[in-house]
């Protein structure tokens, strides 16, 4: 469902939940209201209006935030790794596809005429083992420290956060 205030558009999902919530999403401020599922449309309407102003406010916030550019995997563009920018250097060779870091360049072997979709999934799986021969050491002292155990860690895509974790099945999620 959607309410329409202004020029300003509202997705609305009705949910079992006990309260309402209104959010507003990066990167363009995109607005969102989970509702009780008993809560009926004029009274989401008015609470949409009552929070107009909040609204604006945050969405001007995101307007004025500078974004990062498309990942366009080509030479010299830049890319992270622990917190450190590397500059991208693509070489195509006839060889399986690798990533390696030297110096301050990650170099990316892709076989030749590899497009821009199969380089983005070898760096991301890149980055996925990169994350996952790392974590477990940290998960380990953190355990120790704080005398609980970890379960199981996943390694997943996520849109809107950076991890999670679940305590009653003592499960974590990186993304």
């Amino acid at each position: 469902m959607r309410i329409q205030l202004g020029d300003i558009a509202i997705d609305v999902v009705k949910k079992y939940i006990k309260n309402i919530h209104l959010s507003v999403y990066p990167p363009v401020g995109r607005v969102r209201i989970a509702a009780p599922l008993r809560m009926d449309v004029a009274k989401i309407r008015v609470y949409a209006i009552s929070k107009l102003d909040w609204v604006k406010k945050q969405q001007q916030k995101m307007r004025q935030q500078d974004r990062e550019s498309p990942r366009e995997y080509i030479d010299r563009e830049s890319h992270f790794l622990w917190g450190r920018r590397y500059l991208l250097k693509v070489q195509e060779v006839n060889a399986p596809p690798s990533v390696e870091v030297k110096h301050s360049a990650l170099i990316l072997r892709v076989r030749p005429g590899a497009d821009e979709d199969k380089r983005a999934e070898i760096l991301e799986e890149w980055y996925r083992r990169q994350l996952k021969d790392a974590v477990p050491k940290l998960v380990a002292k953190w355990e120790r420290a704080l005398g609980v155990r970890v379960a199981n860690l996943f390694v997943q895509r996520m849109r809107t956060k950076w991890g999670g974790c679940n305590v009653r099945s003592r499960n974590i999620r990186l993304n």
